[in-house]
């Protein structure tokens, strides 16, 4: 079996009296798609922002390549170059063309000329079916349009891993398919993710590992049959009732 490229160990957060991550240990392995599913409120967001360094771990470590990168002395540009993220309000640059927010990355971070950062954003945003509007800006797309961008961005900068945080969260019913569709083939492609998402049928049938939280712990792991189809823990029976009967 690989060995993980990333690894979270006994992971805390907390802001003063209140802890919102508490203990939180699983590791991802290359090509797995981990989906971290749970009740809104439980810190699933805030797990991810804390692999991604946009938070501060109160505690405990993040190993990537299995170095600690909440160390003193890490670069958390370079690790971001390598575990990207996607958010659920897309963060875009709205001065911006499509093409210039795909290339920014690209030139400023990993300094590629302008030739090579044009060449590497389109081959990404024709992967997500958004080559045609590279001269729009985003107030003139729809919200699943800024969010196939969204991915394109991340993609152009070859993450080893890709972070979704509720990826669909933001989006009108009719866009969330098209969305999913794109990480649907990127699963299918390899690439390590870790999803956050409420999107339960996508969580079965994609994902590899299966991560259930609730108040800020982990309640229950496993692959998707163990827990879509044999939950253990009473909250995760609970949680999937209404999604099992659908």
């Amino acid at each position: 079996m690989a060995e993980p490229i990333l690894t979270v160990e006994h992971l805390v957060k907390g802001y003063g009296e209140n802890t919102v991550l508490d203990d939180i240990s699983f590791s991802v392995r290359p090509g797995e798609v981990v989906v971290v599913v749970g009740p809104s409120g439980c810190g699933k967001s805030t797990l991810l922002r804390c692999i991604n360094l946009l938070e501060t771990p109160t505690n405990g470590k993040v190993l990537f390549h299995g170095s600690d990168i909440t160390a003193k002395g890490s670069d958390p540009c370079a690790y971001r170059a390598k575990v990207g993220m996607v958010f659920q309000s897309f963060n875009l640059f709205n001065n911006m063309t499509v093409l210039d927010n795909c290339t920014a990355g690209l030139r400023y971070v990993l300094h590629q000329d302008k030739e090579t950062a044009k060449k590497t954003a389109l081959e990404n945003l024709e992967k997500v079916g958004m080559a045609p509007y590279i001269h729009a800006k985003p107030r003139q797309l729809s919200g699943g349009q800024k969010q196939r961008v969204a991915i394109a961005r991340a993609l152009a900068m070859q993450p080893e891993v890709l972070l979704f945080d509720e990826p669909t969260s933001a989006l009108d019913p009719q866009m969330v398919g098209e969305v999913l569709a794109v990480m649907r083939q990127l699963a299918k492609e390899g690439l390590t993710m870790i999803v956050v998402t409420h999107e339960m049928a996508f969580a079965r049938d994609v994902s590899s590992h299966v991560v259930y939280m609730a108040d800020g712990v982990i309640c229950e792991e496993g692959t998707p049959a163990d827990i879509f189809e044999h939950p253990q823990n009473a909250k995760t029976v609970e949680f999937l009732s209404r999604f099992r009967q659908a």
